[in-house]
């Protein structure tokens, strides 16, 4: 409990500038750049508060490192030059400019730091276990769940990168490589990605801290991912709805004839 306090202090801290930033450029937005790179940072404060570092505290390391600094700099890359989201557009506009730079605090950067306390949770099951971090098979299958979730979640976000770089494409549908197969491949490989963080904790012994993958699992699915973006598609592109008939929401599978 007191290595989550001081992470949660730390976290505090950072999304408290992040927030004196946005206000200064007037720009919500840098939020969701900080997201990813917020459970590196977690991650990294868990395991350098170790008193000895066992092999499975250095992979864990090294996957959540690889994962977050990657959706750090895609998440930029985007972003970086651009206007604010839309979402906080709407935000902006609906509780008044006057009073949004000091409302997004608690409404954006004070619950999205909270949340990556809450969804790093397996992260502290893996690190504060008391077994020898000798890896095993349920470490090994939770490798592969996660090569298979980063290659979704990063491949995915690639190809939809790519696909909207091409004016050709715009009004149209991506439907090729891993979207043929799942209209989110990049949330599908998101939510992979947290559960075989939660095999990891598991495989330490430590049980409860997986609430954190269900968490995500279901802000993924019900809240602000593949929910939020399913309404927002089917008013601004019609063929989507024939692409809805055709391939699976989540889960990966063969089209439908």
């Amino acid at each position: 409990m007191s290595l989550f306090l001081q992470a949660s202090l730390l976290i505090w801290i950072l999304v408290t500038l992040l927030w004196l930033l946005s206000i200064a450029i007037k720009n919500v937005s840098i939020v969701d750049i900080f997201w990813g790179f917020g459970f590196v940072v977690v991650n990294a404060f868990y395991v350098y508060n170790l008193e000895e570092i066992n092999p499975r505290n250095w992979l864990l390391l090294a996957l959540v490192s690889l994962w977050g600094l990657r959706l750090t700099l895609y998440l930029s890359i985007r972003n970086i030059g651009k206007e604010e989201d839309y979402r906080y557009q709407q935000f902006r506009k609906d509780y008044g400019a006057d009073r949004y730079w000091w409302f997004s605090y608690f409404q954006v950067f004070l619950l999205q730091g909270g949340l990556i306390l809450l969804v790093s949770l397996p992260y502290l099951g893996v690190h504060l276990s008391s077994t020898s971090g000798d890896l095993f098979w349920l470490d090994y299958m939770a490798i592969l769940v996660w090569a298979i979730g980063f290659s979704f979640e990063a491949g995915g976000d690639y190809q939809l990168y790519k696909f909207k770089k091409n004016p050709n494409n715009k009004g149209k549908v991506l439907n090729t490589a891993f979207w043929k197969y799942t209209r989110h491949p990049n949330y599908f490989g998101d939510a992979a990605v947290w559960w075989a963080y939660a095999l990891f904790s598991i495989a330490a012994g430590g049980y409860w801290q997986i609430i954190g993958a269900i968490i995500m699992t279901l802000l993924i699915i019900k809240v602000s991912g593949v929910a939020m973006l399913e309404r927002t598609l089917k008013d601004t592109k019609p063929k989507y709805r024939d692409y809805i008939e055709k391939t699976n929401a989540f889960i990966p599978w063969f089209p439908k004839k």
